[in-house]
């Protein structure tokens, strides 16, 4: 799985786009495993292709997918229950399915089978149907934008005229077909910002410069995060509460 782009991002980007009907399952199964290989779903032990899996959850009712990007003390897009809370922020990400009668979460690992089969496994879990604390599409990019700017000056005053994040005139691949062209915008902007957080270097700086630039760096992090789930999520945003939500229960 790349780094920059987490295979659990493609799959709400995609999923969603196949439920909103602007592609069909194959197509977005299809965009799943040319980025990372075959993806198979265990449920209880059982696996099961996850073509064969999304197609089953259409089938129950499947309203949209959510995506998280947790990090220990910050579990952004998750509500529980501790089981599914905890793998997803060991695996740093997880997609969650809205299902009629409860939600099931999504959490990937790096799947190797032999030495010619590299793919990913998903445990399938249960999910609290309880709505994330996530932020709005408007609300995180503007947050966003006031994290690069705060970022860029604490970077310069700490590195001098040269210092400041690196470029990130490239990098980024977007959503999928059916999202709102703001949504577009920040979901690449993020990604390519998520690079840029990765190579952050500390070489040279003392230790109190290494400390201002961590925590700069660290809310950055944060908003990029936020701005990257809502994005993600944006497809859903202005459908009836009864659509994102569903009632009480949970189900693998």
């Amino acid at each position: 799985m790349h780094p920059d782009s987490p295979i659990s991002a493609t799959l709400v980007a995609w999923g969603n786009s196949w439920l909103a009907g602007h592609v069909g399952l194959d197509e977005a199964v299809d965009r799943l495993e040319r980025a990372a290989g075959p993806h198979v779903v265990s449920v209880e032990g059982t696996e099961t292709p996850l073509r064969v899996f999304l197609a089953g959850l259409r089938a129950e009712g499947v309203t949209g997918l959510r995506l998280s990007l947790p990090v220990a003390g910050d579990p952004l897009g998750l509500t529980g229950p501790p089981p599914f809370t905890m793998a997803a922020v060991d695996a740093g990400e997880a997609a969650t399915a809205l299902l009629p009668g409860g939600c099931a979460g999504l959490v990937p690992a790096l799947d190797r089978r032999g030495s010619s089969y590299t793919g990913v496994l998903w445990t399938a879990m249960p999910a609290s149907p309880a709505p994330p604390d996530v932020p709005a599409l408007a609300e995180a990019e503007h947050a966003l934008t006031l994290a690069m700017r705060s970022a860029t000056d604490t970077l310069v005053a700490v590195e001098g005229p040269g210092g400041g994040p690196p470029s990130i005139a490239s990098g980024g691949e977007g959503l999928a077909p059916g999202y709102p062209a703001r949504a577009h915008r920040v979901a690449a902007l993020t990604a390519r910002l998520a690079a840029v957080l990765r190579l952050a270097d500390d070489r040279g700086l003392t230790a109190g410069q290494i400390a201002t630039r961590g925590q700069a760096l660290r809310d950055l992090d944060r908003a990029v995060r936020r701005a990257r789930v809502a994005a993600h999520n944006a497809i859903m945003e202005g459908r009836p509460a009864s659509l994102n939500t569903p009632p009480g229960g949970s189900r693998p």
